[in-house]
């Protein structure tokens, strides 16, 4: 049976949940951020609500206005949510209590499903490259659960009872999704319907489990750092009553609330963004803290097989809009992001083309 790729090794650090438990008022200075890193000035939650909602059901039927909609969130913003998905309330629920049941169990048995030194399979935390760094202020549980083979059940609790059920069906519904978002995504780019779907030869989705524990001092740290994704698309589903995720937009930090029950946040990863040649954005994004409540997400991220060479449609280049990014195989241009740390887009200059001087 062919076995999931390695990508990246990340250095062992210290457990953030456990740091908490038992000293909640320390924040080390491991973790501390200077105010430049904040930007707290640019912070603009009055956006929020400018942030679009996508009805699925009429972007799936071939919706016109919700496909234009989709075109402008791709454009203008690199996230959206969709609302009326199909996906149970029940499931989602029972997600969201096994995370919560899995993130309560002691720290000896969390850490029999710790990441091996060389990948970023299991529970740890990824993209920590250096002894020097600045450190989120979270865990986080990753696994890869499509292709089928590319499981490693050693990495899959099994605590609470019946979790792996439970990630399976949610994470089938999550490809379920995300398969007719990349239909819709075609449709913008003006290519044949399943166009997307067929680059990718067979999707590698990935979830990641995120527990970001209060912090005592919430406008110093970070609970991810700003980064875009490196992937097609991400889908998220977050807490209810804890906002965290803020995204860039136009220079601002804007936050996105979750203000509808059961909306799923998209967002298009640099994979769309070089195959439009720009036109539609990955956007740079984090999490913040927050001082008296935890917060859980479950990250989803479909991606290309490692062979799959990603450049600019020939139809998104003309004398406007010349060629942005070179080709590159996808196995590559992730590791490369993968084994550096999250530092906004500058893992995108790996396959940006080099602005040439043009002689008068």
């Amino acid at each position: 049976m062919e076995e999931a790729p390695t990508y990246a090794p990340s250095l062992p650090v210290p457990n953030v949940q456990e740091m908490v438990k038992m000293n909640p008022l320390e924040v080390p200075t491991k973790y501390v951020r200077n105010e430049e890193e904040m930007e707290k000035v640019n912070y603009m939650p009055q956006l929020s609500s400018e942030i679009p909602f996508i009805d699925f059901t009429l972007l799936s039927n071939g919706s016109i206005e919700e496909l234009l909609k989709l075109e402008v969130a791709c454009k203008d913003w690199g996230f959206f949510q969709i609302v009326n998905h199909g996906v149970q309330k029940e499931l989602i629920q029972r997600m969201k209590d096994a995370v919560d049941e899995f993130f309560k169990l002691p720290i000896e048995e969390k850490e029999t499903y710790a990441m091996l030194s060389n990948d970023i399979q299991g529970y740890g935390q990824a993209y920590v490259v250096s002894e020097e760094q600045t450190l989120d202020w979270g865990d986080a549980l990753i696994l890869f659960i499509y292709p089928d083979q590319y499981r490693n059940l050693r990495f899959w609790p099994k605590t609470p009872h019946g979790f792996k059920e439970i990630i399976e069906a949610y994470s089938s519904e999550m490809k379920r999704v995300g398969e007719e978002l990349l239909s819709s995504l075609s449709i913008i780019m003006g290519l044949e319907k399943h166009a997307l779907v067929g680059l990718h030869k067979e999707f590698i989705q990935a979830l990641r489990v995120n527990y970001y524990p209060p912090c005592n001092t919430p406008e110093q740290v970070l609970g991810m750092s700003s980064h875009s994704d490196t992937g097609t698309i991400t889908l998220l589903m977050q807490d209810d009553d804890v906002s965290g995720l803020e995204i860039r937009n136009k220079g601002n930090w804007v936050p996105i609330n979750p203000i509808l029950l059961d909306a799923i946040v998209v967002n298009i990863g640099d994979v769309i963004e070089i195959l439009s040649n720009g036109k539609f954005k990955s956007v740079e994004h984090r999490a913040v803290t927050n001082k008296n409540k935890r917060r859980t997400s479950n990250a989803s991220f479909l991606l290309p097989q490692d062979d799959v060479e990603v450049e600019p449609f020939h139809h998104m280049i003309d004398a406007q809009h010349p060629k942005m990014y070179q080709k590159v195989k996808f196995g590559d241009y992730l590791r490369h992001s993968l084994k550096r740390k999250m530092e906004g887009k500058t893992h995108t200059d790996v396959a940006r083309i080099k602005e040439q001087v043009i002689e008068k």
